[in-house]
């Protein structure tokens, strides 16, 4: 974890609402791994007392620049999206728990609804980057707020599903998950908490719609995989990050817990990436209030 003195390069509004910024902080491309998040400083003018998180959107070594993509939805993010080239950023990251990615799978799915794409969109540099096979499903209301083609890799297969049908699928993007589940060896999501459940329930009846047989641990295997771990996540068909308000996001406040199996987990720490099982969907559901999230 670094605090890194970010300055702006570019900034772009890529649909009503949202922007991509780029920022050159050298220290964070190279730490950064996909899924983990940033908390920003607003500035002294702006008000605000609490920073605010955001999952980088792309990271470059290389360049040493990284990207947020958010909505502008409050005072936080608007504040931001008046920031100019050469602005600077007192940034605290990466903070959490990325994606896991088995390194013995080639077939990755990704299903990103709304900005949720900003969680999944380094996760395809990578698996691009490895060698691996990616599929992107992205859900949006309508066509003006399709993700644009023309800033995910050539490499990618991207498929959209829209409610009312005016780009690609006619429905939710759940809908698609089963065409591509046989094909998968992972699958990753991020999007809105309903969009989430769905999918988690997919997964879990996954393996008795393929027909895949489950088999019991062979005597002397070892010790089982502890859940939450890195290895039962990667062991998991279905990543989701979740999306929740955070004040300290170092795990010390608990204003960013969401119910696990195992009892309350905490985003900033235990997350924002879980296996789909480690999430006890109905209390979550019951517990959540007002949208809120690394955006």
């Amino acid at each position: 974890m670094f605090l890194s003195d970010a300055e702006l390069v570019e900034a772009r509004r890529i649909l009503p609402g949202q922007w991509i910024q780029w920022y050159h902080a050298p220290a964070l491309a190279s730490a950064v791994r996909a899924g983990q998040f940033v908390h920003v400083r607003t500035g002294d003018w702006s008000g605000l007392v609490l920073r605010r998180p955001f999952t980088v959107n792309t990271a470059d070594p290389a360049t040493g620049v990284v990207s947020i993509h958010f909505r502008e939805v409050g005072r936080g993010t608007g504040w931001l999206a008046h920031l100019r080239p050469g602005d600077r950023l007192d940034v605290l990251g990466p903070l959490g728990q990325g994606f896991q990615v088995d390194p013995r799978n080639r077939h990755l799915l990704l299903v990103a609804g709304g900005v949720g794409i900003a969680d999944l969109r380094l996760l395809a540099d990578e698996a691009i980057r490895d060698g691996r096979h990616v599929v992107l499903l992205f859900g949006a209301r309508d066509a003006s707020e399709v993700y644009p083609s023309s800033l995910l890799p050539d490499e990618l297969e991207y498929v959209v599903a829209t409610e009312d049908g005016s780009v690609g699928h006619r429905g939710f993007v759940t809908d698609l998950f089963t065409d591509y589940e046989a094909w998968a060896d992972q699958a990753f999501a991020c999007g809105p908490a309903p969009m989430l459940r769905v999918l988690a329930g997919l997964a879990s009846g996954r393996a008795k719609r393929l027909g895949i047989a489950t088999l019991g641990r062979k005597r002397g295997a070892g010790k089982p995989v502890p859940p939450g771990s890195v290895q039962a996540r990667r062991k998991a068909f279905l990543q989701v990050s979740m999306e929740q308000r955070m004040g300290c996001a170092v795990g010390a406040c608990l204003g960013c817990v969401v119910w696990g199996v195992d009892g309350p987990q905490r985003v900033c720490r235990e997350g924002p990436v879980f296996a789909s099982d480690e999430i006890d969907w109905e209390a979550t559901a019951a517990a959540s209030g007002p949208a809120g999230g690394r955006r």
